[in-house]
């Protein structure tokens, strides 16, 4: 398979800038990023005149895009439309979400989601299950009828039927008793405390015992207060990770702005999108620019992860350099990918976004262009 150099005006490699330089890819693979000086004459080349290369982006939280509604209706097909709404924004893997619902949806996403890996199917990072272990305090558009407490051999249950399917679970961690959370982890579970009213320390104690990251900052959480400093607290005085919804509607631009500074690169994006549906138990109506229940609570975004990025740039004024890495890089770390997603870098995969100068998602490239 012959070498081809992508040669753009700028490149982000996960880290930095850099222009005047081209990536050269061998079967799928970065295998240098090298001067375009001193590119061999003979190699193919693919221009992207007045463009930015960049990691492709990844949403660690989605429900569904493209009116296919994979927490409601899972299936191969509402897995494949989620794709498609997440490639328009520029991010080419994403982890489907699954809400706390009756137990027979959650083995229905495992059976889709299975089905959807046999078929050779891109993008799908695996299954987060977002509950049924949440405090119903902080249940946010959850249905509390679903909510519950853990019992260990349920979640092995569980674990042995989404073998391998299951790679992350929101969780409440003052729910949840310590080996339940063990368990999780030890067989290879993200844990991302959420939907919780946890104290500060309950919180750092379920960091200490291993949770390595949380779930959309601010919402469906205790708040930080002078006296309190509850959850979010506890986000930004530990070393965890934390997901966060940059849409201006599930939190104010300020109140990211704040985080960032707080956290750094600790902090990154999620969509948390859903699209039109209506069941027996969840309704997701369009209404001004975000989704909501029939009694008019929050129920998700109606964000890619590309229109986050550019309200961090845009609204936020937070630097491209790091805007950027809490679409791509950032995540990958937090399901431990970044050894071969977020960078462009040798021996990294061509998963890449290719950007206009204003930071619209003019396309990807996943794997090598024949």
């Amino acid at each position: 398979m012959s070498k081809t150099a992508y040669i753009a005006e700028r490149i982000f490699t996960g880290e930095k800038f850099i222009g005047g330089h081209a990536v050269i890819v061998d079967g799928g693979i970065v295998e240098s990023v090298i001067p375009t000086g001193t590119l061999p004459s003979d190699i193919n080349t693919r221009q992207l005149p007045h463009q930015t290369l960049a990691p492709a982006f990844m949403d660690l939280q989605i429900y569904g895009g493209d009116e296919g509604m994979f927490s409601l209706f899972p299936s191969v097909e509402s897995l494949q439309a989620t794709h498609r709404y997440c490639v328009r924004g520029g991010a080419t893997h994403f982890m489907a979400t699954v809400a706390t619902n009756d137990p027979e949806i959650t083995y229905q996403a495992i059976s889709a989601a299975r089905e959807y890996w046999a078929q050779g199917l891109p993008g799908l990072l695996g299954l987060h299950l977002e509950g049924p272990y949440l405090n119903p305090e902080k249940k946010g558009a959850h249905l509390t009828r679903y909510i519950k407490r853990p019992v260990l051999q349920e979640v092995k249950d569980l674990l042995s039927v989404g073998e391998g399917m299951i790679r992350m679970m929101t969780v409440a961690p003052e729910c949840c008793d310590d080996e339940v959370i063990r368990y999780l982890m030890e067989h290879g579970v993200v844990v991302s405390a959420g939907h919780s009213n946890a104290t500060y320390d309950q919180a750092m104690d379920a960091f200490h015992l291993g949770i390595p990251t949380a779930t959309h900052l601010y919402n469906a959480m205790s708040p930080l207060q002078h006296r309190a400093p509850g959850m979010v607290g506890a986000i930004f005085d530990g070393d965890v990770f934390c997901s966060i919804v940059a849409d201006g509607i599930h939190v104010d631009f300020a109140a990211v702005r704040i985080a960032k500074k707080i956290m750094g690169n600790r902090l990154f994006l999620i969509t948390d999108a859903v699209t039109e549906a209506q069941t027996d138990s969840y309704t997701y109506i369009m209404e001004n620019n975000r989704y909501v229940t029939e009694n008019g609570t929050l129920a998700g975004s109606c964000l890619t992860m590309g229109r986050a990025v550019k309200n961090l740039i845009i609204e936020m004024g937070i630097d491209p350099a790091e805007a950027l890495p809490m679409a791509s890089l950032y995540p990958a770390r937090v399901i431990g990918r970044d050894n071969s997603l977020g960078r462009i870098a040798p021996g990294y995969e061509v998963d890449w976004v290719v950007l206009d100068q204003e930071y619209d998602v003019q396309g990807t490239i996943t794997g090598e262009v024949k």
